[in-house]
């Protein structure tokens, strides 16, 4: 009896295995906000991607990633431990953000909306991210309000000097895809 249980546990692990690799060295994840009307651009340095997915089948696919939010840089280290602290990202009790999928759905050629749930800071919402999928890399921006996930608390909650609008744009390159 044992043998059969644990070679179907093996065979599902094997299904369920990423079918790609995330290659950091060669992607991307940035962020565009507006302060006091001015276009400032960040990135964080540190995040991971698992990456099911069969452009075949494109609604079996699975995506999730995870966010370092104690590797954001705005390229000054002052401005990187205020973005770090509790009205911010707050890293101390909130170290993550993720967003897992629930769906893709094919949207043309390489074209791909994936719907899922972002979280940070504790706060969840549902969104769709679409996606341009060629040779590898996974590319698109998507927009959000960081208001909805309690980034810019207290006084920095006054959208007058930080916009609420951010843009978040990526670039993942993926090995075995």
């Amino acid at each position: 009896m044992l043998k059969p249980l644990s070679a179907l546990l093996l065979a599902a692990a094997c299904v369920c295995a990423p079918a790609a690799t995330l290659q950091p060295d060669k992607s991307d994840l940035s962020f565009t906000f507006k302060q006091m009307g001015v276009p400032v651009d960040g990135k964080f340095k540190k995040f991971d991607a698992q990456l099911d997915f069969d452009p075949k089948k494109p609604e079996a696919g699975h995506i999730a990633f995870t966010v370092d939010l104690g590797s954001v840089s705005l390229g000054d280290p002052s401005f990187d431990r205020e973005l770090a602290g509790a009205p911010w990202f707050d890293t101390k009790r909130n170290g993550k953000a993720t967003f897992v999928s629930s769906g893709i759905k094919a949207t043309g050629a390489g074209k791909y909306d994936v719907a899922g749930k972002l979280t940070i800071k504790g706060s969840s919402r549902d969104i769709v991210v679409p996606i341009t999928l060629a040779g590898g890399v996974a590319t698109g921006s998507v927009p959000i309000k960081r208001l909805d996930f309690k980034i810019g608390d207290g006084e920095w909650a006054d959208t007058s000097v930080v916009a609420n609008d951010v843009t978040v744009k990526f670039k993942l390159a993926f090995s075995g895809l």
